[in-house]
């Protein structure tokens, strides 16, 4: 037996990876016109924000602690560590806190300070480490250094669905979208902050892939492209960072999912940066 990885919906990782790693994956919940949806679970259209006003939630301690359990049996007794989203960004951090205590002291919580790819790496790392035999303490260590390097941005046409669901202050909203300005945020502390404004699509393209050259300096970086329904200009994200930096071995282009799309709306590009250690 060996360690179990726990990870969330909003990690991207899709279901054929979960299983080739072992690796357990907690649904996020969006309500669609009243219905609440598991992501990942349940059917969700990719067209959810036309069929009736949308709402988001983490994941619930009752939930966390049946997966938990499951996945302490598993491990036959090496134990869990589980790698979630941002406290910052959700409430499934501390449902997962109160899981943990009541299932026990094989699980060990990681709070990832990111979403998407950026969570998604952290959780890959530790499930990696897991496989090459790594105890409890060397599997969550893994997660908590790819935490520690990985460096997250997005590009948003407006930031009033950040601001609705809670993700980013009125103020920062309101200089967000002033003068049709195309906003820049990244992750700080776990939390979007508002880092700087671009004139057009293509002046805020070119601040991410600085962003990724900045990032990688003179180290080998992997990189993943989000996008909410826009991968043609993914597509041509990708080929800028892979030109602007010729280290990267490769760009992977995945898009928001259901929960995370339902904050940073349509036509959103994020680019996640994980430098080599």
């Amino acid at each position: 037996m060996s360690v179990v990885v726990v990870t969330d919906s909003s990690s991207c990782i899709d279901t054929a990876t979960a299983r080739r790693h072992g690796m357990s994956i907690a649904p996020l919940h969006i309500f669609v016109d009243g219905m609440d949806l598991r992501e990942g679970v349940d059917p969700i259209s990719e067209n959810f924000a036309d069929d009736g006003p949308v709402t988001t939630a983490g994941s619930s301690p009752d939930e966390l602690a049946r997966i938990y359990r499951d996945a302490v049996q598993r491990s036959g007794g090496d134990g869990v560590v589980a790698v979630h989203i941002s406290r910052g960004l959700s409430s499934t951090w501390e449902a997962a806190r109160q899981a943990a205590a009541e299932v026990g002291d094989g699980v060990r919580v990681v709070d990832s300070a990111a979403a998407g790819m950026g969570l998604g790496y952290a959780a890959l790392s530790a499930a990696t480490t897991a496989a090459a035999g790594g105890d409890l303490d060397a599997v969550y260590e893994s997660a908590v250094s790819v935490s520690a390097r990985v460096r997250s941005f997005i590009v948003v046409d407006r930031l009033d669905h950040l601001r609705r669901g809670g993700r980013i202050g009125a103020a920062a909203a309101l200089l967000g979208t002033a003068l049709a300005m195309k906003p820049v945020l990244h992750l700080s502390e776990g939390k979007l902050v508002l880092a700087e404004k671009a004139r057009t699509s293509t002046k805020a393209l070119g601040k991410l892939v600085g962003a990724v050259a900045s990032v990688a300096g003179e180290r080998g970086v992997a990189v993943t492209v989000h996008h909410m329904q826009c991968p043609e200009r993914a597509e041509v994200l990708a080929s800028q960072i892979a030109e602007r930096v010729p280290q990267v071995d490769g760009v992977d282009i995945t898009p928001f999912g259901a929960v995370l799309g339902a904050h940073v709306g349509p036509g959103a590009l994020g680019v996640v940066v994980r430098p080599d250690a």
